[in-house]
């Protein structure tokens, strides 16, 4: 019984060690997301960060910040769910890998940040 426990200890401390390396891969993931047919382009990282903002010159109208923010506020929110889904695929393809079956059934990751 204590290999098992020693066993299962160590499978544990494995599966924390490759969670922790997706994470940091999701760091280094990026994904760019467009509004406003390309004149407003965000770009989020995997750990659902902005990590840019991209404006093109013709968008900025001192006497239409309305309609710029709209549009900063659409492609900041598209970026955060495109990178969310690939954070997910990327998460559970670790989790695939590392349980016989795939993924944890019935466990959210998102609840520890991943």
């Amino acid at each position: 019984m204590d290999n098992n426990m020693a066993d299962l200890f160590g499978k544990m401390n494995e599966f924390q060690q490759k969670m922790q390396e997706a994470k940091e891969n999701l760091g280094q993931m990026e994904i760019t997301a467009e509004a406003g047919g390309g004149m407003v382009k965000v770009t989020a990282n995997g750990n659902r960060q902005i990590v840019s903002i991209k404006l093109e010159k013709d968008i900025v109208d001192p006497e239409d910040t309305d309609m710029l923010e709209d549009l900063i506020i659409a492609g900041v929110n598209k970026a955060l769910v495109e990178a969310e889904r690939a954070g997910a695929e990327k998460m559970q393809e670790v989790t695939k890998n590392m349980i016989p079956g795939g993924g944890i059934p019935g466990m959210d990751l998102s609840k520890f940040g991943l």
